[in-house]
């Protein structure tokens, strides 16, 4: 019984390891998730910054996982190449070092003060930002106070006489310890809970040097599994898998190196400080440090040997969602920015449709009906996904900030595809027409629909610069587009009225159906437009019916 109880304890102190980890990474990721993902995206440049960023980023989030599926997100949409995001991986291992270094100082004494201003800025700010940092801090107490009560529980267990034993009995062979630290930082989704738990054995004299420094080769392995695995999640893109493939040829070096030279970096370390906690941490920074520095100026040819062996697909669905990770719906910042891009591949085939649509009312364009309801299902696909995906994310993990954002997204998807229903079930109806009855538009009304549908063009990149850039110019010109083409459809309506009947298919005769496709195309717009008017409202800029005269706000 007294061995069960121990197991619990210990158990239990881990596990609060792991919850005041979470929150401190939960912390973060709601205060300054979108700043942290942006400033990783503008210096994965070159890899010597891109490691530097790496490093700060992961430095903040207390988690190179989280740090690596941002990378994940950025060299998958093709925002920066292999060779930089392999560079800011080398810089998040060695993050995860340097929170272990201030980790590894005795601080149990910070561990109430911590919780207790953490406790009084969550349930006092009416700032969201201000109850983030208190998560934070409160994230940090518990981790003190867990790695305190773990020192505690392990203390007598060292003069346990049948875990004297095993021990022993792994001392003579690292690799059962090497592969048990593994399974606990793969299990914890953590090296830093991993070399924690190494720490505390270490400093409670359950293991002796050599275990310990084989023991933090493992909890470096296991990390490096759990990004292979959730790299992994979409079947066939094998491309994918290179990031995390690359970290983990990294760690898998540097434990064999560990392995060879083992007694000689014992002895290093030792050398280095004696005492066991800062034993393993020293132990921990310099495998991290040795192995950057061996890996980053062979990037190139290891980059080179992964695009070859983990080539990418040659032909994608394009129906297939390319950026929805499923693993990254626990990291908002992340899953919202992969949500923003798939968006903007709905964008990019709304666009197309208005080329298809444009062409659908000259003599070349009978098949462009077709074409537009096979592009509808694409987008109405591609618009169910995302809609599921944003769905996933949990809501009370969302910053104020990301919540705004997630809407925004959710609208503008929305918008996309209502657009590109009225261009399939409406304007391609009237194009169909057209083809049915034989009839050749007269030169006039062809170049209204194509003017239309230049304007339309703009206003879906307009809408496109509101939603990505948050651009004010570009809302107010978009609203206004939106009042042009009204303008437009009542010229139209006019000319008809007062041009003299003629026979239909008649050179000059205006048929109906070109009326409605216009008043149609105005409603694509409409929704278009809809997407600035969150933005304009929140300026002061939106009138209850019309945009406001210019100046206001």
């Amino acid at each position: 019984m007294s061995e069960l109880r121990l197991l619990l304890q210990l158990a239990g102190e881990a596990a609060l390891l792991l919850w005041g980890l979470h929150m401190v990474q939960s912390g973060v990721e709601r205060a300054f998730g979108g700043r942290l993902q942006s400033m990783l995206g503008m210096a994965l440049g070159s890899p010597l910054r891109a490691m530097v960023a790496g490093l700060g980023v992961t430095a903040a989030l207390q988690s190179s996982t989280a740090t690596a599926l941002m990378i994940a997100g950025f060299a998958s949409a093709g925002a920066v190449a292999l060779v930089p995001a392999l560079a800011a991986m080398l810089g998040a291992n060695v993050g995860t070092a340097m929170i272990v270094q201030l980790l590894s100082f005795d601080a149990s004494w910070l561990s109430p003060l911590l919780i207790l201003i953490g406790v009084i800025a969550f349930r006092k700010s009416s700032r969201a930002q201000t109850r983030d940092l208190g998560r934070v801090g409160i994230g940090l107490g518990l981790m003190l106070l867990a790695l305190h009560m773990l020192v505690g529980t392990l203390a007598p267990v060292e003069s346990s006489p049948t875990f004297g034993r095993v021990m022993a009995a792994l001392a003579n062979d690292p690799v059962p310890n090497l592969l048990i630290a593994a399974v606990v930082a793969w299990a914890a989704h953590s090296s830093i809970a991993g070399v924690l738990f190494v720490a505390t054995l270490a400093g409670s004299g359950v293991l002796g040097p050599e275990a310990a420094m084989a023991m933090v080769a493992g909890a470096n392995l296991g990390s490096a599994v759990n990004p292979l695995l959730q790299g992994g999640g979409r079947s066939g893109d094998r491309a994918r898998l290179r990031l995390p493939v690359g970290n983990l040829v990294n760690r898998v070096v540097g434990c064999l190196l560990v392995m060879a030279l083992l007694p000689t970096m014992t002895g290093w370390m030792m050398a280095l400080d004696d005492a066991p906690v800062r034993y393993v941490a020293n132990a921990h920074l310099g495998f991290n440090v040795v192995m950057s520095a061996i890996f980053l100026p062979l990037l190139r040819p290891l980059a080179w040997l992964l695009e070859r062996a983990l080539p990418d697909r040659p032909e994608l669905d394009e129906a297939a969602p390319r950026y929805l990770d499923a693993a990254a719906t626990d990291m908002p910042s992340v899953a919202i920015a992969n949500a923003q891009r798939e968006v903007l591949r709905i964008a990019d085939m709304l666009e197309r449709m208005l080329d298809i649509s444009s062409r659908s009312f000259e003599d070349a364009g009978r098949d462009a009906p077709k074409q537009l309801a096979e592009m509808d299902d694409l987008v109405d696909r591609l618009h169910r996904a995302v809609l599921a995906f944003l769905a996933a994310i949990p809501s009370d993990q969302l910053s104020d900030h990301d919540a705004q954002r997630l809407s925004e997204i959710q609208s503008f998807a929305i918008a996309l595809e209502h657009a590109a229903d009225v261009l399939t079930r409406d304007v391609a109806r009237h194009a169909t027409k057209r083809v049915r009855r034989g009839v050749t538009l007269a030169a006039g009304d062809r170049q209204d629909l194509a003017a239309l549908h230049d304007s339309l063009r703009e206003q879906l990149r307009l809408a496109v610069a509101v939603f990505m850039m948050e651009d004010a110019e570009a809302a107010r010109r978009l609203v206004q587009s939106k009042e042009q083409l009204r303008a437009t459809e009542r010229e139209a309506a006019r000319r008809a009225a007062q041009a003299a009947p003629l026979p239909l298919g008649e050179p000059g005769a205006t048929p109906g159906f070109v009326l409605d496709a216009i008043r149609d195309l105005r409603r694509v717009g409409g929704h278009l437009a809809a997407v600035a008017h969150p933005l304009l409202e929140r300026r002061g800029e939106l009138l209850s019916s019309r945009l406001a005269p210019a100046g206001k706000g």
